[in-house]
């Protein structure tokens, strides 16, 4: 019969089994790979955001997007300007120290080891501006202090219409951070976490949750930095009055609407650490200077040359996809053999 095979199949053997002819365009695989990636698939830290996505983005997840407390706190920086130059306010005595041939001013403040009281001022101030300058007064139940108190005083009526002075804020934060023996990356971390949450929650930090908000920012922050992360009951022994059920269930509230989204890139990182230090300037609050002596400067030329010799012994041994400004030490190009 041809190339056909045919068969008498009786009443009691096998079924006949049809076969569904496979649809090859449904698992088709695009396997073109561009020339820019090469043979690897391209990491997600290395893809870079569009311009036109980075401006409307979160800052605390885009290191190209503006702070929010940065842009907050320039309405009362120009009204300030504005009005010493209206009413001719002179400066005054200059307060900031500055560098001259003989004396080299530096402070001990950098992006790795920031100073802990200047950046807990800075981090307070900037929560301040976001309290003052806010657009409305939108809350969830869970971070009001009239329904969650921390203290067994009795919380006055007027709780939600007036706002925090930056020395009540200060007092409250150095005190968590002191108590609990935390970090200045730490603060940085928490002005990160507050700032992602206002952008991804849709609410305003005020003045009947800031206290909740940023109690939750600190206990996040400490456990995701610190190597010795505090546990939620130590924090119920600074603050006497609340129970770990009140803590547990606000850290939970807290990841619920971060959308468990903890990671901090250190280009965001290094964002908040300048801006604050903007932030400071706009403001008059100077980093400690101290005169650079011989011994601090050969310290720092030691850990230059370590942190050198490092990314040179790295450099050399990773295996890189492609280069980019960060891997640029240690790249040797083959010589021109001209005939």
């Amino acid at each position: 019969m041809g190339n056909t095979v045919s068969c008498c199949v009786s009443p009691g053997g096998s079924p006949k089994i049809t076969r569904q002819p496979d649809r090859i365009e449904d698992y088709q695989v695009n396997t073109d790979l561009s020339e820019d990636t090469g043979p690897y698939l391209q990491h997600i830290s290395d893809r870079e955001v569009p311009d036109d996505l980075a401006l409307e983005s979160n800052p605390s997840d885009h290191a190209r997007a503006s702070t929010i407390f940065l842009s907050k706190s320039q309405t009362d920086v120009r009204d300030k300007r504005k009005s010493n130059h209206i009413n001719h306010v002179s400066p005054g005595p200059l307060s900031k120290k500055y560098s001259s041939c003989s004396t080299i001013f530096i402070d001990d403040s950098t992006v790795s080891q920031p100073n802990l009281k200047s950046t807990i001022k800075c981090v307070t101030l900037a929560i301040y501006y976001h309290i003052k300058n806010r657009d409305s007064d939108r809350s969830l139940d869970i971070f009001d202090e009239k329904m969650h108190p921390l203290s067994r005083e009795q919380v006055p009526d007027d709780y939600s219409r007036i706002d925090p002075e930056h020395k009540l804020i200060y007092r409250f934060v150095r005190t968590l951070f002191s108590a609990a023996q935390l970090t200045a990356e730490c603060a940085i971390v928490t002005l990160v976490y507050l700032e992602r949450l206002l952008t991804y929650a849709e609410m305003d930090i005020c003045p009947c949750n800031w206290k909740r908000i940023v109690l939750g920012a600190i206990l996040l922050a400490s456990k995701v930095w610190d190597d010795q992360a505090v546990w939620n009951v130590d924090y119920c022994q600074i603050l006497k009055d609340i129970t770990v059920e009140d803590m547990n269930e606000m850290e939970r509230h807290f990841l619920e609407l971060l959308q468990f989204n903890i990671n901090v890139p250190a280009s965001v990182y290094a964002k908040y650490y300048f801006d604050l230090r903007s932030l400071a300037d706009d403001n008059n609050l100077s980093f400690p200077l101290e005169p650079l002596s011989k011994e601090r400067a050969q310290k720092l030329e030691a850990i230059s040359r370590l942190c050198e010799d490092k990314y040179k012994d790295l450099s050399k041994a990773a295996i890189r996809r492609s280069f980019s400004a960060d891997n640029l030490v240690g790249i040797r190009r083959s010589q021109a053999v001209i005939s």
